[in-house]
């Protein structure tokens, strides 16, 4: 597979993780013992994992895209917010293949983790979970705000939609002051963010081609 190929792949990835994120954000169960237990929460769970899985593909693939132009910066955000979708994809397994086993034999631990990732604090000892939430929280906001400015800065892919990824990442901050019915509300903006991102890759991409056919048919 030729580069022109990957990239479209990585633009349709990005496409893809960008409407699943904002349809997960209508559809995902409230934060209950109950609901740990139904299918939908398990459907939601599962449906995150491929989000974060098909994002890194579609993040990857905008990085490399551009990698001269984004330069060291461009390096250091494209970690850094890689490193948020592992986080992200680990605490979506333990929610969709671990609390659900655990709910009937340990709820406390099990309610505790769900305090854990929707409050950032649990009343009880939850291990490295602890850590890995602070560490998913960090990577997402300033890995999101990082590769929105290098994406801004680069120029090749729509600025407009690299400027709102960085008030999307932002945003989040509000999460802490915001009541729980608007909570999730954040967290559009970038899933509209990341599927225009992929949109612009296809495009790019494609009047990329363009060009060097043209440029092969006058040469």
């Amino acid at each position: 597979m030729n580069h022109s190929k990957l990239f479209r792949v990585a633009g349709l990835a990005a496409v893809v993780a960008g409407l699943v994120f904002v349809l997960l954000q209508f559809i995902h169960p409230d934060e209950t013992i109950q609901n740990v237990t139904t299918m939908t929460w398990k459907v939601v769970h599962v449906m995150t994992l491929a989000m974060a899985i098909l994002a890194l593909v579609g993040v990857l693939g905008m990085y490399l895209r551009q990698v001269e132009e984004t330069g060291v910066l461009g390096f250091v955000a494209v970690v850094l917010y890689g490193c948020g979708f592992f986080l992200i994809f680990g605490f979506s397994f333990i929610e969709a293949a671990v609390l659900q086993q655990l709910a009937d034999t340990n709820p406390r631990y099990v309610a505790d983790v769900m305090a854990l990732t929707a409050t950032g604090e649990a009343t009880d000892e939850v291990g490295g979970l602890g850590a890995a939430n602070v560490g998913s929280a960090v990577t997402y906001l300033i890995g999101g705000v990082l590769f929105g400015v290098v994406l801004w800065r680069a120029g090749v892919l729509w600025r407009w939609a690299a400027a709102l990824l960085v008030i999307g990442a932002l945003s989040t901050i509000l999460i802490r002051v915001l009541p729980e019915s608007l909570d999730r509300m954040v967290a559009i903006p970038v899933g509209v963010a990341w599927a225009s991102l992929g949109i612009s890759l296809w495009q790019s991409t494609s009047t990329r081609m363009g060009s060097v056919a043209t440029k092969t048919e006058v040469g």
